[in-house]
C-alpha cells in the first residue's frame, strides 16, 4: 500500500509528518529523507498495532484527495510504500482452492511489481476488507 504523508518545516524545528490515512500517526525527522524514513516507521508500527487489535487497516486515500484539506497546506507531499505481508504479525498457513488460471494471473501479477504471491493476496483482502466494511 501506498501511503500519502505531508511534510511540514518551521524555521526553528526538525521536519514534522502527518499521515492523513491513519488516525493519530504522526513522525518527524532532521531532514526530509530521515522524516520519509521515520514516516514509514510509523506507519508499520502504527498499522501492526491495528493489526494485533483486530481492526481494519485503512486503505490509503488518493494524496489529490488529501491536498484539498486546509489543514495540510504548503506541506511537502510524498508517498510511503508499506508492505503489509512484511509486518510482523504472525502469519498463519492456509490452503485456499482458486481457479488456475485466477492464480496464473495473481503471480503473474505479484512478480511484475516486486510482490509475492502471499503478500498480494493479503493486501487485496485487506483493501477489499476495509472498502466494504
Amino acid at each position: 500500500m501506498r501511503y500519502p504523508i505531508v511534510i511540514h518545516k518551521d524555521s526553528d524545528s526538525d521536519y514534522g509528518v502527518t499521515v492523513p490515512d491513519v488516525e493519530g500517526c504522526f513522525s518527524a525527522g532532521e531532514t526530509l529523507e530521515e522524516a520519509i524514513d521515520m514516516a514509514r516507521e510509523a506507519i508499520e508500527c502504527h498499522l501492526e498495532g491495528m493489526l494485533m487489535d483486530g481492526e481494519a487497516i485503512p486503505v490509503p486515500t488518493s494524496m489529490e484527495a488529501h491536498q484539498q484539506n486546509k489543514d495540510y497546506s504548503n506541506g511537502i507531499w510524498a508517498l510511503v510504500d508499506i508492505d503489509l505481508s512484511k509486518l510482523p504479525v504472525k502469519s498463519k498457513r492456509v490452503n485456499i482452492t482458486i481457479p488456475e488460471r485466477l492464480l496464473n494471473a495473481v503471480d503473474q501479477y505479484a512478480k511484475k511489481h516486486g510482490e509475492t504471491r502471499s503478500g498480494l493476496l493479503a493486501h487485496a483482502v485487506t483493501e477489499y476488507m476495509s472498502a466494504h466494511r
